[in-house]
């Protein structure tokens, strides 16, 4: 007589991923496999997400990728193994995506926000600040403020409110006038023509206005046509709305003359 292997016919009944032991004569024991888990007859495959995220960071992703194996790696807004993950404040780099002239603050519990910062307005994205600064962040109204600071006109520093129309720089620069107003000494009074005080005017604010006196005494005459806002009948506001805070500036496609 020859003793009965229990385990040599389909694995003596065990789980494919169990392992049969034979004991005595006729008898066995299934036993599952490392990575598995149950009574060896049905094993099932041990996820360690599921218990303590795998041990993983709590900010980071537990993802199985075997039988009792995962990888951790951390949430977007964090850096590490995925064992540790720190938090990367988004303020480190490039003030977070706020304006240079805006205030970043985050934490990890909230998103960060951009606020701009004092003496400037806007929504942190974009800060401004008074008109006579913003003249120079501008390309098309650089040139309006170099010969501001040239004939040393300050005006529309002050605290205002200010509305300001100002000729595009490429129209400044290619207008034959003005070397001969300069020569003559009366650039000063074409610059502030283009200048009111005591209001600050958005584009939608001078449809209804006909007339607007300037800094220089003169008034300014207004017209709304085609869908377009026409100043002495000859300037065009082509740029519209740009608030600073002491004032508004629009860019106008001529020079106005007094």
């Amino acid at each position: 007589c020859s003793a009965i292997d229990a385990c040599a016919i389909s694995n003596g009944g065990c789980s494919a991923k169990a392992e049969c032991r034979r004991t005595t004569p006729g008898k066995r024991v299934c036993i599952c496999n490392a990575g598995y888990t149950g009574d060896g007859i049905v094993c099932i495959e041990i996820n360690p997400c599921l218990e303590s995220n795998g041990g993983c960071d709590r900010n980071a992703e537990c993802t199985q990728t075997g039988p009792n194996q995962a990888v951790c790696n951390c949430l977007k807004g964090y850096s590490g193994d995925g064992k540790k993950c720190t938090y990367i404040s988004q303020c480190s780099q490039n003030n977070g995506g706020c304006s240079e002239f805006a205030i970043c603050n985050d934490t990890e519990l909230t998103e960060r926000t951009c606020t701009c910062k004092h003496n400037y307005i806007g929504d942190g994205f974009k800060c401004r600040g008074n008109i006579f600064q913003e003249l120079l962040r501008d390309s098309n109204t650089s040139r309006f403020y170099f010969h501001l600071e040239a004939l040393s006109i300050r005006d529309i520093a002050g605290p205002g409110p200010f509305t300001l129309f100002v000729p595009r720089t490429d129209v400044l620069n290619s207008d034959p006038r003005v070397k001969d107003w300069m020569a003559k000494g009366v650039m000063a009074q074409v610059l502030r023509y283009h200048m009111v005080g005591c209001a600050s005017l958005l584009y939608n604010d001078m449809t209804t206005i006909t007339n607007i006196t300037s800094l220089h005494g003169d008034q300014i005459h207004i017209s709304y046509s085609q869908n377009s806002l026409v100043l002495n009948n000859k300037a065009e506001i082509v740029l519209r709305d740009a608030v600073g805070t002491n004032g508004v500036i629009h860019v106008i496609n001529q020079i106005l003359v007094p």
